[in-house]
């Protein structure tokens, strides 16, 4: 990915709420960490049981999220999923497909540990986020 798709991506990372408190050096440090990949039309990018092995954002197209052929959600440019993957293993809950020529930066969670191991503030502020949004949900069940 070259410096200037790299601040585009940086830039859209800022809009998912875990990266949202990066530093611009930090989202740039994340979205190099990740690769582009383009999906073609019906093509599956994730599958429902398989393992979850990282993050996807939508920088370009459209993709649905499908459960036994029930369509549950549709995602334009900025949407992202798999965001779990970077933190634990489990099997994906649903399938993603492309509607129409695509492309995601995907974040495999050993790179993205690699980077976080590589840069300690940068784990800091994702896990102070990570802590602020279970407050906000505990704080939410408990009222």
């Amino acid at each position: 990915m070259d410096k200037k798709e790299a601040e585009a991506v940086a830039h859209q990372l800022a809009t998912v709420p875990l990266f949202a408190s990066l530093s611009e050096r930090q989202l740039k440090s994340v979205a190099q960490t990740g690769l582009v990949r383009s999906f073609a039309a019906n093509d599956r990018v994730v599958a429902k049981g398989e393992k979850g092995v990282g993050f996807f954002l939508l920088l370009d197209g459209r993709m649905e999220v499908r459960s036994d052929a029930k369509l549950l959600a549709s995602l334009n440019p900025g949407s992202f999923f798999g965001e779990m993957a970077l933190f634990e293993d489990q099997l994906r809950t649903a399938d993603v497909v492309a509607t129409g020529p695509s492309r995601c930066l995907v974040l495999n969670r050993w790179d993205f540990w690699g980077t976080l191991s590589a840069d300690p503030d940068l784990l800091r502020t994702l896990m102070a986020e990570l802590v602020r949004r279970l407050r906000g949900t505990s704080k939410a069940l408990s009222d």
